[in-house]
């Protein structure tokens, strides 16, 4: 009876020890996007998703070369899904309890600004391996210096910057034009590099109105009627979310769409949901060749097929920003992972392998080039709505920017730089 008991337990002991074992080989990461409020249904949801279906594949070895390997380095990627909902207050604390409680190996996320913003000193202090995947403001890497902090998609700079350069391209006529951006970081930064541009391009223009709506104020009656009331060649607008569904639904009746051209910066997201209540000949911005908008080529065509297959619904900006994350991180770790005999790389290890890497995504070439390497720029791609034979709407008139026509050089500033007429521009 005493061996047998002793032979249990020893058993136990053994499983025990297999299974914190087990734990131990995963490679834990934290991902924080909106799951409730406004920007949930046509964003936060869809990156979620974007980031269940990614893992499930790269744990599974299904992804095309040069992803095909197992996981991160031959360990199972482990996701830990928080919301982003609540304000920066709320996500510093939220990023804290994923750190320290957690224990992720590395925190992936942040849509709004102000999230971004208030996290990444966080970030430094706790010295966590962050990448922002989404947030579009400036100011991170331009107003201060970070060695544990990374942004694997390009800032609003590049999506306003090409939308003037769209509008010229299409040889739109303006003499006046609005903007109406929500009042925090990024629709002010969305507006000033906006205006700086047109500016440069349209440098006889003027501004008819300028107005910031709260972040999820939902009712645009008031601003609505200011905008029809200057009637502007061009309204601009960077709202996004649930903002932007709410402002292009109430403008619909009024015939905003039809009394100016509208350009979205960052829309392409809210016309799954919208389907046919879009309106035609709007112009739309993806913050990157995502969507319709997306290169040709075997990963994405893989991406785009494999997330229809799964969810029913062409993926957008959401996804697309996520997928280029996780794949970024994929390849600094495993990059890190190579120089460091095969086990699971530091957060030191992952930022020395992050800085001033690139990569191949769905959406085509990353490169993290500027922020002294830690911000990346990418291509981007702009079109206009309108209904194809079944009445569904779809986008025409694509046009494609490279990253180095519309991002700044590593040198300068993004206002500076468009300021200073584009100096170094690569525009074909």
């Amino acid at each position: 009876m005493r061996h047998l008991t002793r032979l249990a337990t020893t058993l136990s002991a053994l499983i025990l020890a297999a299974g914190t074992a087990s734990a131990a080989e995963t490679f834990k990461v934290g991902i924080v996007t909106f799951l409730s409020g406004q920007a949930a249904q046509s964003f936060g949801m869809p990156a979620a998703d974007g980031a269940r279906l990614l893992i499930k594949k790269l744990n599974a070895g299904d992804v095309p070369a040069p992803y095909a390997t197992v996981g991160i380095g031959g360990l199972q990627i482990e996701p830990v899904i928080i919301d982003e909902a609540g304000g920066a207050t709320v996500q510093v604390q939220e990023y804290r309890n994923l750190v320290q409680r957690e224990n992720v190996d590395v925190v992936i996320g942040y849509v709004g600004s102000g999230d971004c913003l208030a996290v990444a000193p966080v970030a430094e202090e706790l010295k966590k391996f962050t990448i922002l995947y989404d947030c579009g403001t400036p100011r991170i890497f331009e107003d201060a210096k970070y060695q544990f902090v990374f942004r694997s998609a390009a800032t609003a700079t590049q999506d306003n910057v090409g939308l003037v350069r769209y509008l010229k391209k299409l040889d739109v006529e303006i003499n006046t034009y609005s903007g109406i951006h929500q009042d925090y970081a990024w629709g002010h930064d969305s507006w000033v590099d906006f205006k700086a541009a047109m500016g440069q391009i349209y440098p006889k223009a003027t501004i008819a109105a300028e107005l910031f709506p709260a972040f999820g104020a939902g009712q645009y009656g008031t601003e609505i009627s200011a905008l029809l009331k200057k009637r502007a060649d061009v309204v601009h607008s960077s709202l996004w979310g649930g903002d932007l569904q709410a402002l292009i639904l109430q403008g619909l009746p009024r015939s905003l769409f039809q009394r100016s051209v509208v350009a979205l910066s960052t829309a392409d997201h809210v016309l799954p949901p919208l389907g046919k209540n879009m309106p035609e000949g709007v112009i739309i911005g993806a913050r990157g060749s995502y969507g319709y908008m997306a290169p040709d080529s075997e990963l994405n065509r893989w991406w785009s097929k494999a997330y229809r297959d799964t969810y029913n619904v062409i993926p957008v900006q959401g996804p697309y920003r996520m997928a280029q994350a996780l794949l970024g991180l994929k390849k600094a770790a495993e990059k890190a992972m190579k120089e460091n005999g095969g086990k699971k790389p530091t957060s030191e290890q992952l930022a020395s392998a992050m800085k001033g890497l690139s990569w191949e995504s769905p959406a085509g070439l990353i490169e993290m080039t500027n922020g002294d390497g830690h911000q990346a720029i990418q291509s981007i791609g702009f079109g206009r709505t309108k209904k194809d034979k079944d009445g569904d709407i779809i986008l025409g008139d694509i046009v494609q920017f490279g990253a180095r026509c519309v991002n700044p050089p590593t040198h300068l500033k993004s206002v500076d730089w468009i300021n200073a007429g584009f100096p170094g521009a690569e525009c074909q």
